[in-house]
């Protein structure tokens, strides 16, 4: 694949997919601020200050990241519509509306008063903006940080400061928790997390990276991308993996098909040490590719492998 269509595919990637970073320790402390559940309110997002002049009841999320942000901060009940790919949590209103294709027609069937998305797919911002409708653009975290900013603007903008606070004080408490409880399991551990089977990865620099990171564990993809050019989402070859022998093998696309057994079944990769003593780690795809409040769940299937590994 030459360079240009390769750095088209990974933005596109990174920008779906997102990617998970870490502070330098578990204990990263949020933006958060006192309450202020005044409105009009002035937040900041990926497209700017964007002013929400009452208190929204009609909130769309096109942005299965969001909708996990709303509910956690105390703001379902104010969600009317969520897009075909936001299933969780269970009571969200999904519908067959789309983040990637969006009809604006079709959002504003439901008259909404707020819209939340990833990224403009195309003339979004511009046509909800003449019937008067806030939008806010949330794309992929590129730090813990960025989740914590990200919940508390969600807080603010929906009337739900405290609520907002309070869910990123559980994160902060399960990042702290599941670090703490593996010890220094993870030192010069060695991993490769594969987002897909044509072997894209990411590195330390991204967001699923520093979640590793987390652990003390050292990313076997770095050297693959050392100056950049791949936005931290190289592709690897199967050569390379097999050449590196990390010593957990996590997969983020088991919703994709990929398992322990697949994994197994490549050529030449049962010469492993991962692989023979089955140190494969079957992610929840949604959870491995989302930077909502569900990394908790993350960092902890990263403990359990850890865990894992170390009885071996």
């Amino acid at each position: 694949m030459k360079r240009n269509g390769m750095r088209k595919r990974i933005a596109l990637m990174a920008a779906l997919l997102l990617g998970v970073a870490a502070c330098a320790s578990a204990g990263t402390t949020s933006t958060t601020s006192e309450p202020a559940q005044e409105f009009p309110v002035t937040v900041e997002a990926d497209n700017g200050s964007v002013t929400i002049d009452e208190p929204p009841g009609a909130i769309i999320s096109l942005s299965s990241t969001a909708t996990e942000m709303l509910f956690a901060i105390g703001a379902g009940s104010q969600v009317v519509a969520v897009d075909d790919q936001s299933n969780y949590p269970a009571e969200a209103p999904m519908t067959d509306l789309s983040g990637i294709t969006a009809n604006l027609e079709a959002i504003l069937s439901y008259e909404p008063d707020l819209v939340v998305i990833q990224f403009d797919p195309g003339d979004l911002i511009a046509g909800l903006g003449t019937v008067g409708i806030p939008v806010l653009v949330y794309g992929a975290a590129q730090s813990v940080n960025d989740v914590y900013r990200q919940m508390d603007a969600l807080g603010a903008a929906t009337g739900n400061v405290a609520g907002a606070q309070e869910a990123n004080a559980d994160v902060m408490s399960g990042l702290d928790d599941a670090v703490t409880a593996t010890g220094d399991l993870g030192e010069n551990v060695t991993y490769y997390h594969e987002i897909d089977s044509l072997l894209y990865t990411a590195t330390s620099s991204t967001f699923i990276g520093e979640m590793y990171g987390l652990f003390g564990m050292e990313n076997i993809a770095d050297s693959a991308d050392e100056d950049g050019s791949f936005f931290g989402y190289p592709q690897l070859s199967s050569e390379f993996v097999v050449s590196e022998n990390p010593n957990v093998i996590f997969l983020g696309n088991v919703l994709y098909g990929e398992s322990t057994e697949t994994v197994s079944q490549r050529s030449g990769w049962d010469v492993m040490t991962a692989v023979q003593n089955g140190d494969i780690a079957e992610l929840d795809s949604d959870v491995a590719s989302r930077w909502g409040p569900r990394i908790v769940d993350f960092a902890e299937s990263i403990a359990d492998a850890l865990e894992d590994y170390a009885t071996d």
